[in-house]
């Protein structure tokens, strides 16, 4: 389970956290500086003892854990790096619900049945949710992370330009996991920002969700599937997860379609969708028209377009991402036996990266259509202005910021 803020999507850091990192990078690495950034990862080491002792960590494991330890370069590295380009939705998908991945978990639905069959009747989560976000976390087990989670988390606690009081709380629960003896210190691997085991989850969520499925009194989601995958039901469960239903449904949209309902806010039953002219994309009717729905559309009305019912947005607690819970989603379909999405992605209609998105703030805010500060981010107010310049061209007013749509505006003069 991905944190917050370290979603499946790139996120943008500000310039000034960047250059506190780097500078916290550089003085790890350079051949000046090398003993005394030690000496501040061996002092912080040393005061937040006081913090572990007092939330009943034992003076034998704090010692244990932290005999000899540096901070993670991997780790500082990687908390450092820029994404400044947005990873296309469609180019995402293609990775996240590759045919080995499908095929993979469709093997695994078999090899598993007795264990997942058990997990749905006692959390009442669908098996293949609970596959499909095995599968995108670390690949069914393939890949679970290569950095120790507490060094990862003594390291983001200790250097992290923001959230701190986040990355200290996360790692007195690793401790208490260690000390606890659910997992070997040495086998506590996971990834770099500290999720762990083979649905990744954080120290914290592992506390509130995970559970000794198997009943050899850890719970063990490092090397017990048994343990992972009823965690991963578990968490669903208490974030509102219906059984028996769908994620989401891939839809056509008619000409005449007001795009104003498109705004990731509006919410109508899905009889009340068909009013407005909604169809799904594979010609059946929607068995029950009274669910609740929100149109989503990830590459606005240049690619598919979804109806996402209560369990999408509870995928989205997993991780907060759109792509992400797609890719769940679908991934969770095509396990037991569904095709590919029957529309197509205009790849063309690359997002804006958020240098570009500043730009084309700037230049809708230029040409009368306010949409605020141009601060890279496309909130509401910047949908509606995009949506007022593309009526007022006599284009799709979807509120999608693209490449196109930046290049448009930069023709107009």
């Amino acid at each position: 389970m991905n944190t917050k803020g370290f979603e499946a999507m790139p996120l943008m850091k500000s310039n000034h956290a960047f250059i506190a990192v780097l500078l916290v990078i550089a003085g790890l690495f350079s051949s000046t500086g090398a003993a005394s950034a030690d000496a501040g990862f061996d002092r912080f080491i040393a005061d937040f003892r006081s913090k572990a002792t007092a939330a009943g960590i034992s003076s034998q494991t704090y010692k244990r854990v932290f005999r000899g330890m540096d901070p993670d370069p991997d780790t500082l590295r990687l908390m450092a790096k820029q994404s400044e380009f947005v990873k296309p939705v469609w180019d995402y998908l293609d990775s996240a619900v590759s045919e080995a991945r499908v095929a993979r978990g469709r093997e695994l639905l078999k090899e598993y049945e007795p264990v997942l069959r058990q997990v749905e009747s006692r959390y009442g989560v669908d098996r293949e949710a609970v596959l499909a976000i095995w599968g995108m976390e670390t690949n069914y087990g393939g890949f679970m992370g290569k950095h120790n989670v507490i060094r990862a988390l003594a390291t983001l606690a200790y250097a992290a330009p923001r959230r701190k009081s986040f990355w200290r709380k996360e790692l007195l629960k690793a401790l208490s996991i260690v000390q606890a003896g659910h997992v070997r210190f040495e086998n506590m691997e996971g990834s770099w920002a500290g999720a762990m085991g083979h649905t990744q989850f954080m120290p914290t969520s592992w506390e509130a969700y995970a559970v000794d499925y198997d009943g050899d009194g850890r719970r063990d989601i490092w090397t017990s599937i048994p343990d992972a995958l009823a965690s991963t039901a578990y968490y669903l469960k208490k974030h509102g997860w219906q059984t028996g239903k769908t994620w989401g449904y891939e839809v056509v949209l008619p000409r005449s379609f007001d795009y104003r309902l498109a705004n990731d806010d509006t919410k109508l039953t899905l009889s009340g969708w068909t009013k407005q002219g909604v169809r799904r994309a594979n010609g059946r009717g929607f068995p029950r028209p009274s669910d609740n729905a929100i149109l989503v559309m990830p590459a606005g009305a240049s690619g598919p377009a979804f109806l996402m019912l209560r369990n999408f947005y509870v995928i989205k607690r997993y991780n907060n991402a759109t792509a992400y819970a797609l890719a769940v989603g679908h991934l969770s379909d095509r396990i037991i036996g569904g095709g590919g999405l029957a529309g197509d992605w205009s790849r063309e209609y690359l997002p804006l990266s958020r240098s570009e998105t500043a730009e084309l703030q700037s230049e809708l805010n230029r040409r009368g259509f306010n949409v605020g500060t141009a601060d890279g981010r496309v909130g509401p107010a910047t949908r509606r202005g995009i949506r007022a310049y593309q009526r007022a061209r006599g284009l799709i007013p979807d509120g999608y910021a693209s490449i196109v749509l930046l290049a448009r505006i930069k023709m107009d003069g």
